[in-house]
């Protein structure tokens, strides 16, 4: 079937009114797990071709969190969908009010190339616990993991519900030219603004899950053997081509050199001392990305790596020390295992250092005083981040995962993503047996009076 049919067939279940129960809901995620354990191996294979992960990192930063989100939604799901009795004013008397949890209806869901099963999958959890049917679009950039997911959701879904359209650009642009009720988009923000022009000319809702140069902030006062291990564990993780990825340190100058050394040594305990021949580092996803990482390396101010395999498409973990924002790595976000380190004096000077790229999508804060952390998470504005830690802050269910102005729009994960995917009525039921008449004209002064004690 191609787009329009499957498009309309889509359409075309929803305008027949047919409600998905919560009951319905739950068996499908179950069979989306059942069929996701089937078909692990094919999963790790292809995150092995698109991107030479290893089957640990495959199962920590993708499968296991597709498995880890439906677990989360068959136990809430029942609380998450119920209808909310909520107090009604005394103004309506006699009557009930209640929020009833709907569905958006039709969604297009467009995923992006660095986790390619996780940022397919986990969304689509959140759509289907919500009631929706779906069309999604995989990232051409992961081809095999695009292909394994077309196989998975055809053995899962019926196209009616859930279908994956695979396909170039040209073939998102023609899917965008279609009328959905919601779109969720997880990508660059230059592309973020392209899908979010497109929705606004049919008033079609948006979720926006981009990214931004995310800062990450070492005090004087740090644990620093510590905070270098957790640092190269958040940058280098997929070879830095993580969205939350810390994208630059602002160190502060009394232990700038000190945090180099302690980086240096930690990325030899995690990837060996040369990790292009390492089998278990991640490779760049393709030519246009590797070269315009390539180009960001500044010799001079290498101070660990900068080496890099044309064949293999690795490049090593570099560390740019001596950076500043006229540096090609400072430009936009970086995006792989490039780590550039500036030099600090003092709060004011980290808030004007992050003010050149406004609005990241994580902000990392590393040190003891939580005094200052605090007024560092309440006075900057971010999506969201870690205090002592790196990209942790995504795994948990009991908070959304979202940016602010460039970084993104809406949030998901556990009961914020089941809320991206759905639509809450609001309703007021009332009773037929009594009609106050105040509200009804002709109005008087003693009418006034009346109403007033009742809107205060």
């Amino acid at each position: 079937m191609n787009r329009e049919e499957i498009y309309n067939l889509q359409k075309k279940e929803i305008r027949s009114g047919k409600v998905l129960s919560v009951k319905t809901r739950k068996t499908a995620l179950i069979a989306l797990r059942n069929e996701i354990k089937a078909m692990e191996g094919e999963i790790f294979e292809a995150l092995r071709k698109d991107l030479n992960k290893s089957d640990f990192e495959g199962f920590m930063t993708e499968v296991g969190m597709a498995y880890s989100e439906i677990g989360y939604m068959l136990k809430n799901l029942p609380r998450f969908a119920a209808k909310k009795k909520v107090k009604t004013d005394m103004s309506q008397f006699p009557s009930k009010s209640y929020v009833l949890p709907s569905p958006y209806g039709q969604v297009l869901i467009i995923s992006p190339w660095n986790y390619p099963f996780q940022l397919t999958i986990v969304p689509l959890i959140d759509c289907i616990a919500a009631g929706n049917r779906a069309i999604v679009k995989p990232s051409e950039y992961a081809p095999y993991t695009a292909k394994v997911l077309q196989s998975l959701i055809e053995k899962v879904f019926p196209p009616e519900y859930v279908a994956v359209i695979n396909g170039d650009a040209e073939e998102t642009k023609a899917l965008l030219d279609l009328k959905f009720d919601l779109i969720f988009f997880t990508g660059g923000t230059s592309t973020g603004k392209i899908i979010a022009a497109k929705a606004a000319e049919t008033l079609t809702p948006t979720v926006l899950e981009l990214g931004g140069k995310s800062p990450c902030i070492v005090c004087s006062d740090a644990n620093i053997p510590l905070t270098a291990k957790r640092i190269v564990f958040g940058k280098f993780l997929n070879a830095g081509q993580t969205c939350v990825a810390p994208d630059y340190i602002l160190a502060d100058r009394s232990i700038k050199n000190k945090l180099v050394e302690a980086l240096k040594e930690q990325i030899v305990a995690l990837y060996g001392e040369n990790a292009l021949e390492n089998s278990d580092y991640p490779k760049i996803i393709n030519e246009k990305h590797f070269t315009r990482l390539v180009k960001m390396i500044d010799e001079e101010k290498t101070v660990f790596g900068g080496d890099y395999d044309n064949e293999t498409l690795k490049i090593q973990p570099t560390l740019l020390d001596n950076a500043d924002f006229s540096d090609a790595a400072m430009q936009e976000e970086i995006f792989g295992p490039i780590l550039p380190i500036i030099a600090v004096d003092g709060y004011a000077e980290i808030r004007e250092a992050i003010a050149n790229n406004p609005n990241p999508l994580a902000l990392y804060w590393f040190g003891k005083d939580k005094k200052a952390a605090d007024r560092a998470i309440q006075e900057i504005q971010f999506g969201g981040g870690c205090i002592n830690d790196t990209v942790i802050h995504l795994t948990s269910h009991e908070m959304g995962f979202g940016g602010i102005g460039e970084s993104g729009m809406g949030a998901y994960h556990g009961e914020r993503g089941f809320a991206a995917f759905t639509h809450y009525k609001s309703i007021i039921d009332k009773s037929t047996k009594i009609d106050i008449t105040l509200r009804y004209p002709p109005y008087s002064p003693k009418k006034l009076k009346t109403i007033r004690k009742y809107m205060k």
